[in-house]
């Protein structure tokens, strides 16, 4: 029998975040982390591993590393159970371990919807498991005809890396919104993602559902409610993920309206000694505090570093999440931060939209000069930021970071418009054509104008 201050079920962002985070706090407490895997894919890079990395070996998280140079223990084991009562985990190959405090970061599962045919021969989800991703890049080397069902950041960059990895791969994308990455971005990004695919010979089918997936033992086709039928003898799932809450909700925690583990501002469970973080938690939104099925690494981590420190003494509370996202696609940024325009409108925002574009060097014969596009949102009655979005320059995946704190820290236009920005020649926009400034100060203008 196993006693540990804290136990720590899972490896990947949420895990590895949580438990260096309880180390850091709690420097005298013994930890233990439990993962059921012996490679710990960096999630985000999943895409990546066909085109531009090569191998699902080279997009790992190095844990056991991290975890030795902390003095966290690490065993190999997949936990099967929680005794609430006796404060202990049972594992798979028996042993039983107790804890003072547990937490769950037992993180996402992919989407496998119930298509009829989609447990055909090569039709595949996105799962966290190297064996299991080499099966994927093995079978793209014999694929011609590629669907990939979903064109959210899954899908989207999913296609770019399979392209990068065959030039001549017929690969059609079928996405049921109106526009790619529809849940991110505003329609005008929506579509300088969609022209950045299209450039690469992806075929988009937008506002188009999947109705079966065609074959006998293996795929041969995908039938859309349209009545077009793919051909395609390999599918890929880019649908989405649902929270791993099999092991919180045998051991009786309450699980929230979206399917996570519901915590509280401080990521304890209805039990004390149990918190939970990362995609099988429960979250709410920080614009109005409604649950958001939001999941992301970024979620992910910023709610293991409130876990981690609060196990023993809560220090750290959680406002929501905000929502940062940021892709490249065709070698062109995109971010979003916040609510797009519309999501904003819906939640019943009446909201004004500053604009500026300008290029992200000066002066523009320098070099790495290219066009850096940046859109706020404001709420018009107080001038308060709620959303964001920016595309061109890789420098667009910081500066999104700018625009999520000014957002989590509830900037008006007015004090954006004038922060002080450093720039730089061979760095930035000039501090004239800076974007995040000239984006605010035009919609302090058109709020000004609108209330003459």
């Amino acid at each position: 029998m196993l006693n540990y201050d804290v136990i720590v079920i899972g490896a990947s962002a949420a895990g590895a975040t949580a438990a260096l985070t309880a180390r850091k706090h709690y420097p005298q407490k013994s930890i233990l982390m439990v993962r059921d895997v012996k490679n710990v894919p960096i999630p985000c890079g999943i895409p990546y591993i066909y085109g531009t990395v090569h191998d699902p070996m080279k997009n790992l998280i190095p844990v056991d590393k991290m975890m030795s140079d902390n003095n966290i223990d690490v065993a190999v084991d997949k936990v099967v159970g929680i005794n609430r009562e006796s404060k202990s985990v049972s594992t798979l190959s028996g042993q039983e371990m107790h804890y003072q405090k547990l937490l769950i970061a037992t993180g996402s599962k992919p989407i496998v919807p119930p298509f009829p045919g989609v447990k055909l021969e090569n039709v595949y989800a996105i799962y966290k498991d190297t064996d299991y991703l080499a099966k994927i890049d093995s079978q793209l080397d014999k694929t011609k005809n590629l669907v990939i069902i979903g064109c959210g950041f899954i899908g989207a960059e999913m296609a770019e890396e399979c392209r990068k990895k065959n030039p001549e791969l017929n690969i059609n994308v079928v996405e049921m919104q109106d526009h790619c990455l529809k849940l991110v971005y505003d329609n005008e990004y929506c579509e300088l993602a969609e022209k950045a695919l299209a450039d690469q010979n992806i075929n988009l089918l937008l506002n188009e559902k999947v109705e079966s997936i065609l074959g006998d033992d293996k795929v041969k086709g995908v039938k859309l409610a349209s009545n077009k039928e793919l051909p395609a003898d390999m599918v890929i799932l880019g649908i989405g993920c649902y929270a791993n809450t099999e092991l919180a909700s045998a051991a009786g925690l309450k699980i929230g309206p979206t399917k996570g583990i519901w915590v509280n501002r401080y990521m304890q469970t209805i039990d004390k000694d149990i918190y939970a973080c990362g995609d099988c938690a429960e979250k709410v939104s920080f614009f109005d505090r409604q649950p958001s099925g939001l999941k992301l690494a970024s979620i992910a981590t910023m709610e293991a570093r409130i876990a981690g420190a609060n196990l023993f003494d809560p220090r750290r509370v959680n406002h929501g999440v905000v929502g940062c996202f940021s892709t490249s696609l065709n070698k062109k940024a995109f971010a979003a931060a916040g609510l797009t325009a519309q999501q904003a409108t819906e939640k019943g925002y009446s909201i004004i939209v500053g604009e500026s574009e300008s290029v992200n060097r000066h002066p523009g014969l320098m070099p790495g000069a290219e066009l850096l596009k940046v859109k706020l949102i404001f709420d018009a009655g107080n001038g308060v930021i709620i959303g964001g979005q920016a595309y061109g320059a890789s420098s667009v995946g910081e500066l999104i970071n700018a625009i999520s704190a000014f957002i989590s820290k509830q900037m008006t236009a007015e004090e954006i418009a004038t922060f002080q920005a450093g720039t730089h020649p061979a760095l930035t926009a000039s501090p004239i054509a800076y974007q995040l400034v000239n984006a605010a100060e035009s919609a302090v203008i058109k709020n000004r104008n609108a209330r003459l």
